[in-house]
């Protein structure tokens, strides 16, 4: 396996939540260290996270443990939701209605922070900007929009709309709206690279040698942060709006063979959150891809 992967300290911080939301310090510096990271850079993902309110804590250095708050379980669970839909949509079980969803906000310039903060989830929520205020997604992200909106305190400067019938100066066949809207050509190379790295990793995973615990960790770790980095600017549109063959599916399959894979040479007792979480998901998946 020659393709090496970055993985932030932050998701490995999140990979070990155990099932009572607990981090232990001392596993998270013992398993970061194998992975090649400094105390120091524990540390201070550590006062970050803490920092943003993502978790409290009690204890100091290697004997701390650290207690996911709610705004971690918000900031997981989206992603959540994102990959079960974008499995849904590669068995065809989610078809698109032609329905384009759209959120427009006036937020005044003395409130630039919550401005931006909006604008920013737009588009991690799958949006594109028509205009200025105005943005538009394939999906129907209200519930998520509104949530933010709130939470920013927003809502109140924020009006949601549909419509079947968008135009965008002269384009209005939704195939080129969605290729001018979106870079799809930069999202599908993301695919390509996660797999180059899944693939070689699937091979490992699904041989006759044995792979030791740390290794299996490692590869869970390179493969979530290798899919979050295709699937953040993803906006997963229908694949009827999407250009043929489209990467995103055809590497999410290898995927998901990997987590299978993970998920069975795992020990049951010793597994963190990130292979329940992407196990689960994939499990899913198969389940109705068999239906």
């Amino acid at each position: 396996m020659t393709d090496r992967v970055e993985i932030p300290t932050r998701m490995l911080v999140h990979a070990l939540i155990r099932e009572d939301g607990t981090v232990d310090a001392a596993e998270l510096y013992t398993v970061a260290n194998t992975l090649g990271m400094s105390d120091q850079q524990v540390r201070l993902c550590i006062k970050r996270l803490l920092a943003e309110g993502r978790f409290t804590h009690e204890g100091r250095g290697r004997k701390a443990v650290l207690h996911a708050t709610g705004a971690t379980a918000r900031f997981l669970a989206p992603n959540a939701d994102f990959l079960r839909h974008a499995f849904r949509q590669d068995a065809g079980h989610a078809p698109w209605d032609g329905t384009w969803h759209l959120a427009a906000f006036a937020v005044p310039e003395s409130a630039r922070t919550v401005r931006d903060a909006l604008r920013e989830t737009l588009v991690h929520l799958g949006g594109s900007a028509l205009q200025g205020g105005l943005y538009v997604c394939a999906n129907a992200w209200e519930p998520y929009v509104e949530d933010a909106a709130g939470r920013l305190g927003a809502d109140a400067a924020l009006t949601l709309l549909t419509t079947t019938d968008l135009r965008r100066g002269g384009t209005q066949d939704p195939v080129e709206l969605a290729r001018d809207l979106w870079p799809l050509e930069e999202i599908a190379d993301r695919y390509h690279r996660l797999g180059q790295v899944a693939r070689p990793r699937l091979e490992r995973l699904t041989g006759s040698d044995p792979v030791p615990p740390a290794e299996l960790l490692t590869i869970a770790l390179e493969l979530a942060a290798e899919l979050t980095r295709a699937m953040d600017p993803d906006p997963l549109l229908p694949p009827e709006l999407l250009p043929r063959p489209w990467p995103g599916a055809r590497t999410r399959e290898v995927v998901a063979r990997c987590w299978a894979a993970l998920h069975e040479r795992a020990p049951r007792d010793s597994r963190p959150a990130v292979f329940r979480v992407y196990a689960d998901i994939t499990c899913e998946a198969a389940e109705r891809t068999r239906n």
